[in-house]
């Protein structure tokens, strides 16, 4: 039977990479993120195997009732990749922005919460997986990045949340990229990762064998 894959921030770089290579690896993608026209895109590049699921990451009722409607569409969930997340535009403690603090909070932690709640009733009858996009900056300390200290807080969740899916056979990774050449950068970082790298990188974790927990990938730029 074809597995599902659930990606979160799906419309571009990361996400959009690894539904083209989750599809051509022979899995169904149901593809969640709040640009519908991108998603649409997405999903008609993808073909029958894409399911375009617009909605708020921020959004616990929308993240959930995207899930109902890809387990509906495809008949189960064999994976979920929490991968919506964005940067701040005013670096550092005492200049920062506190609003701008309360979106990153509301996407990066709160929405990666809330993808793992909503997932798991649904993971739980495949001993399916959960794949977290952590960071390099959330493995070493950064001067005053807000942004770095919210991916720690996904590593941290990451192992925690590895013990909690062990009790019914489910397993977690956290997947840590260096800066990746995508849209989160306002410039083109063409020396850097390859959006592409990341997506083998969860592909790796998903294809693992199950008596494998991969635990954590961590990809650096060799530049």
């Amino acid at each position: 039977m074809t597995k599902t894959l659930f990606i979160t921030g799906a419309s571009t770089g990361i996400g959009a990479a690894t539904a083209h290579a989750a599809a051509k690896a022979g899995w169904n993608v149901a593809l969640f993120a709040r640009s519908a026209d991108k998603l649409d895109a997405l999903a008609a590049e993808i073909g029958e195997q894409a399911l375009a699921l617009p909605g708020d990451a921020t959004s616990y009722d929308d993240q959930a009732a995207a899930l109902q409607r890809a387990v509906d569409h495809f008949g189960g969930l064999d994976a979920a990749f929490a991968n919506a997340g964005r940067g701040l535009g005013t670096p550092g403690t005492e200049a920062g922005d506190p609003e701008e603090w309360r979106g990153l909070v509301d996407l990066n932690i709160m929405g990666l919460l809330y993808t793992a709640k909503a997932a798991i009733p649904h993971l739980k009858p495949n001993k399916g997986s959960l794949v977290l996009t952590g960071s390099a900056a959330g493995r070493r300390h950064i001067k005053g990045s807000i942004y770095g200290a919210s991916k720690w807080f996904v590593h941290g969740f990451a192992g925690n949340l590895a013990e909690e899916m062990r009790d019914w056979g489910g397993r977690c990774t956290v997947i840590a990229p260096g800066m990746v050449d995508t849209p989160f950068f306002d410039q083109a970082k063409p020396d850097k990762l390859r959006p592409e790298d990341v997506a083998d990188a969860v592909m790796h974790a998903l294809r693992a064998d199950p008596r494998n927990t991969v635990l954590e990938i961590h990809l650096f730029p060799t530049h």
